[in-house]
């Protein structure tokens, strides 16, 4: 499923294409599924961090059975199970993927399952643990709580014995922050705020965290909640920008010298490529999660292949709770 020119999920077109061959320190793998992420609705409108050359498949999380193994590359059988995440590419029956990405995908797992795990909960792990430094016993509030990212941050808050308050957006999502453990819920309206509702807003994020604020806040919505969210955070907290489908926001400093508190940037795609070491161990501790049932990639929907544009669009729409999953082939 290729992007051939910038545009919405509606531009890309299904083409066959040589497949692909493994080369050395790669796998080739047949995709069987792809979750669809924020990313995916950026890249194929040039909005991206990173623009690959055209004509490209979006798709950067997928799940699937080993094909091929490539020169130089060892611990991996043809038949094999795995999952990973591969920046872009994954709306494709095959690719070639460095073997060094690749987890073994359990067997008891689904690969909707496998192919819904590392993004989101890989994201929120780093958030959570190298920039917002969660501490047992700690307030963490989480906006945009129904998505993969949310759903993956409240999950995490609770395995590290954090208080969890969750901010959506309809009494839907809510049930769904409080099926992942959410200890509180807040239900926000739908931006554009004026002031007064902005002030009302953090009137509410303020209540439900406590009078001693939010030790950590992630955010991976942006736009109007920002400020609001910023201004029920704790003394020496931290405010972690995740994303931006509602907008970039525009935070007022002088909050951060009030509080004396932290904004940190995410950016797990960047972390993963520049500290892989560090990036598999949090892996690894995600899988031990998995295992103990402390965390489940949530898959609310799936989508055959030739309608992968749809779940794109969904996404963009902010319409998705959960995960969005392509079954790319049988």
């Amino acid at each position: 499923m290729l992007s051939k020119a910038p545009g919405g999920p509606e531009t890309l077109v299904l083409e066959e294409l040589p497949d692909p061959v493994a080369g050395p320190g790669q796998l080739l793998v047949q995709v069987k599924a792809c979750s669809i992420n924020y990313p995916d609705v950026l890249i194929i409108e040039d909005k991206y961090q990173f623009k690959p050359p055209r004509p490209f498949a979006p798709g950067g999380e997928i799940a699937g059975v080993v094909e091929a193994i490539g020169d130089g590359v060892s611990g991996w059988q043809v038949g094999d199970r795995v999952l990973g995440t591969v920046g872009n590419g994954g709306l494709s029956e095959k690719m070639a993927v460095p073997a060094a990405g690749m987890y073994r995908l359990p067997d008891e797992r689904s690969f909707a399952e496998g192919a819904a795990l590392i993004l989101t909960y890989g994201t929120s792990i780093h958030a959570l643990v190298d920039r917002g430094r969660l501490k047992p016993g700690q307030t963490l509030l989480v906006l945009g709580a129904a998505g993969g990212v949310g759903l993956a941050a409240i999950e995490l808050g609770k395995a590290f014995g954090a208080r969890v308050v969750a901010a959506v957006s309809s009494e839907e999502k809510a049930a769904a922050a409080r099926q992942s453990g959410a200890d509180e819920v807040v239900i926000y309206g739908r931006a554009p705020f004026d002031k007064e509702q902005s002030k009302a807003l953090a009137e509410q994020f303020k209540a439900a965290v406590g009078k001693n604020g939010a030790d950590v806040i992630y955010d991976p919505v942006g736009g109007d909640y920002a400020e609001p969210a910023l201004r029920a955070i704790g003394w020496e907290g931290r405010y972690l920008v995740v994303g931006f489908p509602a907008g970039i926001p525009r935070l007022p400093l002088n909050l951060t010298l009030l509080k004396s508190c932290d904004v940190c940037g995410v950016f797990w795609g960047a972390f993963a490529a520049r500290d892989p070491q560090a990036n598999r161990a949090h892996v690894e501790q995600l899988f031990a999660f998995w295992r103990e049932g402390k965390i489940a990639p949530r898959v609310t929907e799936t989508f055959p292949f030739e309608r992968g544009g749809e779940a794109i669009a969904k996404m963009a729409a902010r319409g998705a709770i959960g995960k969005l999953v392509v079954e790319v082939s049988a």
